[in-house]
C-alpha cells in the first residue's frame, strides 16, 4: 500500500487525525478529503472551525451536506473526480442554514492514490478583510481611550466648581425665598452629580487593577446566567452550550464576567417584546477555535465564546460602532456596556465581534488559550 493509499485508510478509519498529515493542521486554510463515495475521510483543525463542527462529528460525513447549496461544489468535485483537470480553483458561496453564509476560494485536487479520492482546499476570502477589520477597530479603540481620558479629566475639574458654586449659593439664599430658589441649586448639583458619576464610568477600566488568576470560563457562564435569571425570572430562556474541554486560562475573572454580564443584559432589554411572549432565548455556547489571529498575533488554541439572542437585532445605523462610547440603540442607555465589554476583551489579548440580523444577534469572543 502507498503512503497516500496508507494516510486516507487511516483517515477515514479513524477519528483521530493521521501523524503523517499533521503538516496540515498548521495551516490557516480548511483542507478536506473526501473518499470515493464523497464522505469526508480527513479535516484538519482549520476546516474545524470553518464549518464549526467536529473532526468526530464530520467524519464519514459528506461535504455537500454541510451546505444548503453543494451542487456547484460537487459538481466541481465530480469533474476532478473525471479528471478533467488537475487541480480547480473557484470562487464560491456556500450558504448555511440558520449562519452567514461562506465565501470562500476553493482548490480542488484529485489524488492518484487512492482512487477516487479529492482533496478540496477552502480560503476565506473575507479573512484579510476581517484581519483588517480587527486592525482598524484595535486602532479605534487605542484613540477612543485617549480621547476618554483626556475629555474626562478636562470635565472634572470645572465640574468640581459648578457643584461647589451651587452649594455655596444654596447657603447664600435669603430665608424668604430659600425654598423656592433651593429646587434650582439641587439640580445644578445633582446634575453635577450625575455627569460625575458618568464620568467616573467612563474611566473605570482603565483605573481598576488587572487582577490576574486562573479562569474557568463556564464557571463565569454560570455566574452571570444565575444573575441574568434572577433578574429576569419569567419569559427568559438561557440555554448552555458548552464545551467541557476548553482548559482554564489566565484571566481576570471578575473583568470577564462584567464583559458577559454586559451583553446578556443588553441583549436581555432587546429582548423586552419577546419576554412579555415568553418566547425570548439566549444561548451561551463555547468551543475551541485552531490556528485564530488575534490583534496580530497568531495562537494555536483559542476560546470562542458566543452569546446569542433571537431578538430583533441591531439598527443597521449604529451596527458598525455599537463599541464606541456613548452609542446606545436604547432609549435611556448610557452607551457603555459594550465600550467597557470591548476594552476588558482586549485587555485579555482578545477581540470581539458581533453578526446581527433581525432574530438573530451573536456577539463572539475570542480569547487566546494556553
Amino acid at each position: 500500500m502507498s503512503l497516500v493509499s496508507n494516510i486516507a485508510a487511516r483517515a477515514a478509519a479513524a477519528i483521530n487525525r493521521p501523524p503523517a498529515l499533521a503538516g496540515l493542521e498548521l495551516l490557516a486554510s480548511a483542507v478536506v478529503m473526501l473518499d470515493a463515495g464523497g464522505h469526508i475521510a480527513y479535516a484538519n483543525a482549520a476546516a474545524e472551525n470553518l464549518l464549526e463542527n467536529s473532526v468526530k462529528a464530520l467524519s464519514r460525513q459528506k461535504l455537500g451536506a454541510q451546505f444548503v447549496n453543494p451542487d456547484e461544489l460537487d459538481n466541481i468535485v465530480a469533474q476532478a473526480r473525471e479528471h478533467k483537470f488537475s487541480d480547480l480553483r473557484q470562487d464560491l458561496t456556500l450558504e448555511r442554514a440558520g449562519r452567514e453564509p461562506l465565501h470562500v476560494h476553493s482548490i480542488v485536487s484529485v489524488l492518484d492514490e487512492p482512487a477516487g479520492h479529492v482533496l478540496i482546499e477552502l480560503r476565506e476570502n473575507q479573512q484579510h478583510l476581517k484581519l483588517d477589520r480587527e486592525e482598524r477597530i484595535l486602532d479605534q479603540s487605542q484613540v477612543n481611550k485617549e480621547l476618554i481620558r483626556n475629555l474626562a479629566h478636562e470635565i472634572k475639574n470645572p465640574l468640581g466648581g459648578i457643584r461647589g458654586a451651587a452649594q455655596l449659593l444654596e447657603m447664600e439664599l435669603p430665608a424668604l425665598h430659600a425654598v423656592q430658589l433651593r429646587e434650582y441649586t439641587q439640580v445644578i448639583i445633582k446634575e453635577a452629580d450625575r455627569l460625575q458619576t458618568l464620568v467616573d464610568r467612563l474611566l473605570a477600566p482603565h483605573r481598576r487593577p488587572h487582577i490576574v488568576g486562573d479562569v474557568n470560563i463556564h464557571e463565569v457562564l454560570e455566574r452571570v446566567r444565575s444573575l441574568m435569571l434572577a433578574e429576569f425570572p419569567s419569559g427568559l430562556t438561557i440555554l448552555r452550550d458548552y464545551d467541557a474541554s476548553i482548559p482554564e486560562f489566565r484571566g481576570d475573572k471578575e473583568q470577564l464576567i462584567q464583559t458577559v454580564l454586559n451583553i446578556a443584559h443588553n441583549a436581555a432589554q432587546a429582548l423586552a417584546t419577546q419576554i412579555e411572549a415568553g418566547e425570548a432565548q439566549i444561548v451561551f455556547k463555547t468551543r475551541v477555535a485552531r490556528q485564530v489571529t488575534l490583534a496580530k498575533v497568531r495562537y494555536g488554541l483559542a476560546l470562542d465564546l458566543h452569546i446569542i439572542d433571537n431578538g430583533p437585532g441591531i439598527a443597521p445605523q449604529i451596527r458598525d460602532r455599537i463599541f464606541y462610547p456613548l452609542v446606545s440603540g436604547r432609549e435611556g442607555g448610557s452607551g457603555l456596556g459594550l465600550t467597557l465589554a470591548q476594552t476588558f476583551v482586549q485587555q485579555h489579548m482578545g477581540v470581539i465581534e458581533c453578526e446581527s440580523r433581525p432574530g438573530f444577534t451573536d456577539f463572539r469572543i475570542l480569547l487566546p488559550l494556553p
